[in-house]
């Protein structure tokens, strides 16, 4: 069964022509947060996060001290810390700060956004209310100008249209704190695998761990 656009869209249009303009900045909110969203999915799945078997691999070959393993290992990584666990494997670097500030780097591309969400998730709800308050206002005008003829139905169709923003208000923040609190607990996972496998390449705990590793080169150097 096919549906028109004209037909798909009409509830939001009715929506936006009830809820007035901040209902309409709300819609213009949410559509902008979606693809926000979308981006930093794809974002998160072309720089391959969460997905560090490879490099898994070749740091559990150099702590045990099997160098041409780890070496191919990172060779078939994917992923974005591949080049900073380069560094740490080939020794261009032995300083674990230095490591951490280039994974960082990394961190703080994927995080790019993340910011806006929270903007989006904290001012939404605020913004449906700011736009109730409005409604209710509007409708005590209403139901002043009424005079002595006070009718029950326009107090509360003012009512139930100012409680409107409210509801866009909470449909837009709720699902966007929910997906900016799966972000954050991805990049920290990330942070805690970045960390553990700088101290593994600086460290090695094999005993057969090569001579020329970082950690031995700033000790002996």
């Amino acid at each position: 069964m096919e549906i028109s656009l004209p037909t798909f869209f009409d509830p939001l249009l009715t929506i936006a022509h009830i809820g007035g303009p901040v209902v309409v900045i709300l819609m213009a909110v949410s559509v902008l947060t979606l693809a926000v969203i979308l981006y930093k999915i794809w974002q998160f799945t072309a720089a391959g996060v969460g997905r560090h078997k490879a490099l898994s691999e070749a740091i559990a070959a150099w702590d045990a001290g099997d160098r041409s393993v780890a070496r191919a290992a990172l060779d078939r990584s994917t992923s974005y810390l591949a080049p900073v666990v380069d560094m740490a494997l080939s020794g261009r670097s032995a300083a674990s700060d230095r490591l951490l500030s280039e994974a960082e780097l990394r961190f703080g591309k994927l995080e790019r956004g993340l910011r806006f969400l929270d903007s989006v998730a904290q001012l939404a709800p605020l913004l449906g209310l700011f736009g109730t308050v409005l409604g209710m206002i509007e409708a005590f005008q209403s139901l002043q100008d009424a005079g002595a003829q006070v009718d029950p139905s326009i107090l509360a169709g003012g009512i139930w249209v100012a409680l409107l923003t409210t509801a866009v208000g909470l449909v837009v923040a709720m699902p966007t704190a929910l997906i900016l609190s799966w972000f954050e607990g991805r990049m920290e996972t990330e942070r805690v695998f970045a960390e553990k496998a700088i101290q593994t390449m600086l460290a090695p705990t094999g005993a057969a761990a090569p001579a020329d590793t970082p950690q031995m080169v700033a000790t002996h150097g």
